[in-house]
């Protein structure tokens, strides 16, 4: 079956370097049948089944040996460890691959250190519209008065040196879609190659030299836009210079004093306008005579045109509880009631929880990213109070009901009755078949001619969706009689007089 990454090379080869079929099946050695099926649909993956998943044994402990051999790379040779004992000090904290790994990475290692005499650099030069890079930064705001920890999102046109910048609570891979659609938005384009460091976002296995194990879901985002991510050496960030040195200067600029806003939307509106306003006052390092912001109105004509926004979100399969809640991201979440104690899809996105049971969406809630929160939707439990219509006064998703104000209203008349519960959840159990609209219109017109009642309330509900009744017929002139009937009932009594 072909790989998400083969997929986004035919992609890139077919769209933007404009290649045949056959020679894209030729270069790429598939048949020309996968690449037609690939240029024909807008798909960035074709599941499959697999019953062996490779999982190479070093890659999750190269940063813990690179972290080790450069500690001691300054130290005596005869008080370095053995790479028998860099093997042991491994298998303690988790390895479970072979010595021969560890010994032929050290020795890789040891090597290319032992050729470098000065740390060199070697500077770097861009085509417009060829790469951007990307990082991250952490940085204190006050939100509403209080301090508060934001992950920031750094993204820089190589070639104009154009930056975005855009604030989240969290740095999961969710926000990480989110900043590459809304920087590709900001730009009106997409560079060929986006360079990152290897965040756990992105790279799950690193092996030796370039080579990596990209995340499933970073690569399809990355096919959707048409992009070759290249990910830099562990520890090596003059890779992506340019945006690691925007992190510093862009905190002086930003976030020295510490912005004061009410919330994240507020900061990052600002955020985008800081980054025009610094792209127009700041010369281009190269182009001494242009500005930032004049290099990147020439670069965006290089630009590939964005297609469409990638779905980004970080999907789990969890178990709906049999209270209609789902766990995700430390926070809980109602979901419609037929779904409760199934197997749901829980979707992450960078702003909202989305919640699929069958392929329908059962649950659709803002995101919450404070800790331990539970987030009802009301609505969610309706067909459980039709069969316990007392969970209506203390049922923890009614307490704090936001109700239009009519229906608010019954609620609180209603309550005088014994049997005023019963009555309230048929109200609203009227709510899925005629609309809120429809039903919050009749309580109203109750409530205007001085009754609250649930039964009256569903009789002007059942009378106003009465089909109108029909207009007269017009009489024809041929037709009317010259001499009409006369009703007139007084000639019964005449009859009885006579009887």
């Amino acid at each position: 079956m072909i790989e998400v990454d083969l997929i986004g090379r035919i992609r890139r080869a077919f769209h933007e370097e404009r290649s045949g079929i056959k020679t894209i099946a030729r270069e790429f050695g598939v048949s020309r049948t996968t690449v037609r099926k690939v240029v024909r649909s807008d798909k960035t993956e074709f599941r499959y089944e697999r019953s062996v998943q490779p999982a190479p044994k070093l890659g999750a402990f190269v940063e813990d040996l690179t972290a080790i051999l450069e500690a001691e790379a300054s130290l005596p040779r005869r008080e370095r460890r053995s790479t028998q004992r860099l093997f042991e000090e491994l298998r303690g904290r988790g390895y479970e691959g072979a010595h021969d790994s560890v010994h032929r990475f050290a020795k890789a290692w040891r090597q290319e250190r032992g050729r470098i005499v000065v740390t060199a650099f070697v500077p770097m030069s861009f085509a417009p519209g060829e790469a951007y890079q990307f990082d991250w930064s952490h940085e204190t705001i006050t939100l509403q008065g209080l301090p508060v920890k934001v992950k920031v999102a750094h993204m820089r046109l190589a070639h104009s040196r154009m930056p975005f910048v855009r604030a989240y609570f969290r740095e999961s891979q969710e926000m990480v879609f989110d900043a590459h659609d809304r920087a590709f938005a900001f730009y009106g384009g997409i560079c060929r190659r986006g360079i990152y460091d290897n965040m756990k976002t992105a790279v799950e296995t690193i092996f030796v030299g370039k080579a990596r194990q990209y995340n499933r879901r970073f690569l399809q985002m990355c096919s959707h836009h048409l992009v070759e991510p290249v990910a830099c050496t562990p520890a090596a960030g003059w890779e992506k210079g340019q945006v690691e040195n925007q992190v510093g200067n862009l905190r002086d600029h930003l976030f020295r004093p510490k912005p004061k806003v009410a919330s994240l939307e507020e900061l990052n509106a600002w955020l985008a306008d800081q980054c025009i306003a610094h792209a127009r006052r700041t010369r281009h390092p190269e182009q001494k005579d242009r500005t930032v912001w004049e290099v990147y109105e020439r670069e965006r004509t290089s630009l590939m045109t964005m297609r469409s926004p990638f779905e980004g979100f970080s999907e789990k399969a969890v178990r709906a509880t049999t209270t209609c809640l789902v766990m995700a991201d430390r926070n809980r979440y109602s979901v419609a009631a037929r779904a409760a104690g199934q197997t749901v899809l829980v979707r992450s996105y960078a702003d909202r929880i989305v919640v699929l049971f069958e392929n329908e969406v059962v649950a659709d809630h803002p995101r919450q990213f404070r800790r331990d929160q539970v987030v009802y939707d009301p609505w969610h439990y309706l067909p459980v109070l039709q069969r316990k219509p007392g969970a209506l006064r203390n049922g923890a998703p009614f307490q704090d009901w936001d109700l239009p104000p009519a229906l608010a209203r019954v609620r609180t008349g209603l309550k005088r009755y014994e049997d005023g519960d019963r009555q309230f959840v048929r109200v609203l159990c009227a709510v899925p078949d005629h609309g809120l609209e429809a039903v919050e219109a009749a309580c109203a017109e109750a409530l205007d001619e001085g009754v609250c009642h649930g039964d009256v309330i569903l009789t002007i509900i059942a009378r106003r969706r009465e089909a109108p009744q029909p207009a007269s017929i017009a009489i024809p002139d041929a037709l009317v009689l010259k001499a009409p009937p006369l009703a007139d009932c007084a000639r019964y009594d005449t009859l009885r007089r006579v009887a």
